[in-house]
């Protein structure tokens, strides 16, 4: 039993339930990235902007965008400075993150979060070199977002 507990923390990477969790979302969308010249001069992809929609139940209740930050349909908005991260569970699978609430507006449900997490990463990589620096390419991911307080 207690092997088997061991194993179970040690594949939690963040202290997620350690905090009072306000709000549990799913998140289908893209990363999106820019072709860039690296110091070398050669085109790399660079990660950009992320942009994702907030389900739960089967309902769109907001919007994950640049920033990065999260808005509710309720009004509520934050945003995040990363303070942890771990890999995805593939090489094709963008880190899961540990976010620290800087900014917030609103009233609604994550007026009291003080952390966001990223967990259960699928997709969203891109790399390796591209054709002409300026342009744009979407890698679909998905993910788990909670706020805790």
């Amino acid at each position: 039993m207690l092997p088997l507990l061991l194993s179970l923390l040690a594949a939690e990477p963040f202290d997620v339930a350690a905090h009072s969790a306000i709000l549990s979302t799913h998140a289908e969308g893209a990363q999106l990235y820019e072709c860039k010249a690296a110091a070398d001069g050669a085109l790399h992809w660079v990660f950009r902007e992320p942009i994702a929609t907030l389900i739960v139940d089967g309902r769109t209740v907001g919007r994950h965008y640049a920033g990065p930050k999260w808005a509710l349909d309720d009004g509520s908005v934050v945003q995040g400075k990363m303070v942890g991260t771990t890999p995805g569970a593939t090489a094709a699978d963008i880190p899961e993150l540990k976010l620290q609430v800087v900014d917030r507006h609103g009233d609604g449900r994550l007026k009291e979060a003080a952390f966001v997490y990223r967990l259960h990463t699928k997709g969203g990589v891109l790399d390796g070199t591209c054709a002409m620096a300026g342009a744009l390419q979407s890698a679909p991911y998905s993910a788990d977002y909670v706020f805790t307080k």
